[in-house]
């Protein structure tokens, strides 16, 4: 009953399919977990097996093609998708209560009949993006969704979710993915065997760096975080840091580099206490870094509180110098 294409999370997804079997799952869920884990496709498998011609999830029938296009479609039949836009990186008023995708947005979609033999999903991406407008417009539906609704909202970061939005969803934790799945994963995707153990180090367990255009802006992230650790100046590395015009918002950008330093963080941390580091490629030079006299508790600190102000409209250059200055 599920899609064999989709690798790891197995005892999660049984017990959803169970849950609502048996017609006990909850009206509005949290999935929480590191990025690139893989929480959208279990949302969205919940989903594909209604319109799987075999009810399975098969991933072969032409119900399934439907969900395994790239890019994705925001609306299908039985789901919806509401993901953030724009510069700011954000879900506004608009996607909640109207939008050019759907008319009446949301809480109107939510309320009109499924089809035959299905529910109506909706899915809200980064649910911690999610203006406190937009949070307060949803949160009747969410605390009371319409019959055969439910909600689905995806976090990575769910102390930056409202309250009022936690209290009213039942939370389910994913956790990284094996060692083994993710190369499984990786190797299906074109990435060679002498590569991966570099890959894995960087990827800590999810899928987020599959792309490896990705994969080496995560790697030139890296390497300007140690480099500023050993007392490089934060104008030499700073373009590595800095967020590229493209699609991707500013602050998601900035996030992706700090999580980057997190990484670096914690691999200080372990080598201090006498443990392996896991960026193998950089565990030389952090090996000596973690001799010097650094703070690793007060740049974590100061990391993830300019990592909770990104929602804010803040100037990238100076979040970034300024943690560079932390650090030294």
């Amino acid at each position: 009953m599920f899609d064999k294409s989709i690798i790891g999370h197995s005892e999660i997804r049984s017990r959803l399919f169970s849950r609502l079997v048996s017609n006990k799952i909850a009206g509005s869920m949290l999935f929480t977990g590191p990025d690139g884990i893989g929480k959208r496709r279990v949302a969205l498998e919940m989903a594909q097996r209604e319109i799987c011609f075999r009810k399975t999830a098969c991933g072969e029938c032409e119900g399934c093609k439907l969900y395994k296009v790239d890019p994705l479609p925001k609306e299908f039949p039985n789901l919806l998708r509401i993901a953030p836009e724009g510069k700011a990186g954000l879900i506004k008023v608009d996607a909640i209560r109207d939008s050019d995708l759907v008319e009446g947005g949301i809480i109107r979609w939510a309320h009109q009949a499924a089809p035959p033999g299905c529910h109506r999903w909706i899915v809200i991406e980064d649910a911690h993006r999610l203006g406190k407008a937009s949070a307060n417009i949803l949160l009747k539906t969410l605390e009371e969704p319409p019959t055969d609704t439910y909600f689905i909202l995806l976090t990575h970061r769910p102390a930056s979710v409202l309250p009022t939005i936690q209290s009213r969803s039942e939370r389910i934790a994913f956790g990284t993915l094996g060692y083994d799945e993710i190369v499984k994963i990786a190797l299906r995707h074109g990435w060679a065997e002498s590569e991966l153990e570099g890959w894995a180090a960087v990827s800590s367990g999810t899928l987020k760096y599959l792309e490896r255009d990705n994969y080496l802006r995560a790697c030139s992230q890296i390497e300007a975080w140690v480099s500023i650790i050993e007392g490089v100046p934060f104008a030499e590395v700073s373009e590595s840091l800095l967020p590229k015009t493209g699609e991707v918002a500013q602050s998601q950008q900035v996030a992706h580099a700090f999580e980057q330093l997190l990484k670096v963080l914690n691999d200080l941390a372990r080598i201090s206490e006498g443990k392996s580091g896991q960026l193998t490629q950089w565990t030389q030079r952090l090996g000596s870094a973690a001799n010097e006299r650094i703070d690793i508790r007060y740049g974590y600190h100061y990391a993830l509180e300019a990592m909770k102000a990104l929602n804010r409209n803040i100037a990238p250059e100076t979040v970034l110098r300024n943690t560079a200055l932390a650090l030294t």
